[in-house]
């Protein structure tokens, strides 16, 4: 006898989602080969775009999806930026290639790190990883050898480097801060699409329902807030590539690293991968406009955050969303009716019945 169930499917992928994908494909090609046709300052303000949208996508797998809201993401920015300048100045590393080293001493320092963090809850928590990230800025502003509270630059030999020619090292610059995007998104999208994912969703719902259903939430926590820590670390030692100089100040910055990061995500709509993205595009928009404001122009952020938090806490993807019911990256199953399937099932049951 033929089951009725048969007539729907488990569905991942939507129509939005395949032309979402070729869009993607499209755009991200014609940005490759920005480098030419556009002009220096086009590639830079991209290469600044790409870093906020990666770091934008990992606080928002901490906060969105493993509830996590840390407001101490810039300790391991800064961590990035001074381990890209050890490796590069004092081991001989080529730059590029000392960006995934910094990702990785990054990740190394959030182990520690977490095993203090993880002991608070709640608001505590986002104190407590602030009050590393000063712990961690001090620290550093009393070692001699990094430059000390002045910090320190990247020397000309080892810029000149990166590439031959002026025209190549900026574009390899690029091309890597559009790998590292485009990473962190893939990274993200792929680790919800997995177990993993529906852990982290788990643990963001109810920690206790999720440690009944068999889920190691310090375990799941301690994980995805080490992946997050190596990526902004990678973000790190791309941001102070392109600047070419650090310090304690500018690379433990809350404002620049932390602050706008949590503005993007709430604006574009938190706990969705889509959301970082128009988030960001949201940021800069403003930011030009607002550019000759002075202070004002933090305000307005402030302002703008709160009221979409207190009107519209899903952010401006959650209304687009549920308005149109799009999904560009579908994290979750739906069951879908398939009217030919169901119309294959309906036929075979009335052969059924008419068999003796």
């Amino acid at each position: 006898m033929s089951d009725g169930t048969a007539a729907y499917r488990v569905e991942r992928g939507t129509r939005a989602s395949r032309y979402g994908a070729l869009v993607a494909v499209a755009g991200l090609a014609v940005l490759i080969s920005l480098p030419f046709w556009g002009g220096r300052a086009d590639m830079r303000t991209i290469v600044e775009i790409a870093y906020y949208l990666a770091l934008a996508q990992l606080w928002n797998l901490l906060a969105g999806y493993a509830g996590l809201v840390s407001v101490g993401q810039q300790a391991f920015l800064g961590l990035g930026g001074y381990a890209l300048f050890v490796f590069a100045i004092h081991a001989g590393v080529h730059p590029l290639a000392a960006i995934p080293l910094a990702g990785i001493a990054a990740a190394l320092f959030a182990v520690p790190t977490a095993f203090i963090v993880f002991r608070l809850r709640g608001a505590y928590f986002a104190i407590g990883t602030w009050v590393v990230a000063e712990v961690y800025m001090l620290s550093f502003a009393q070692v001699s050898a990094l430059g000390g509270g002045s910090g320190m630059s990247l020397p000309a030999a080892i810029v000149k480097g990166i590439a031959q020619g002026r025209m190549w090292r900026e574009s390899a610059i690029y091309w890597t801060g559009l790998a590292i995007a485009a990473g962190a998104i893939a990274l993200v999208y792929l680790l919800l699409r997995s177990r993993h994912g529906l852990a982290l969703t788990a643990i963001r719902d109810s920690e206790a329902a999720s440690g009944s259903l068999g889920v190691d939430n310090f375990r799941t926590k301690i994980w995805v807030y080490i992946v997050a820590a190596f990526g902004t670390g990678m973000v790190g030692a791309l941001v102070f590539l392109t600047k070419l100089r650090i310090s304690p100040e500018a690379g433990f910055n809350v404002i620049d690293w932390t602050a706008n990061v949590i503005f993007i995500v709430v604006i574009g709509g938190i706990g969705t991968i889509e959301g970082p993205i128009i988030g960001v595009i949201i940021f800069f928009v403003l930011r030009e406009l607002l550019a000759d404001f002075g202070s004002w122009y933090l305000i307005v952020l402030g302002a703008a955050a709160v009221l979409m938090m207190l009107r519209a806490p899903q952010g401006v993807w959650g209304l687009i969303a549920e308005r149109y019911d799009l999904r560009f990256f579908p994290v979750q199953r739906r069951l879908v009716f398939d009217p030919a399937s169901f119309s294959f099932v309906a036929d075979a049951q009335e052969e059924d019945k008419r068999k003796p």
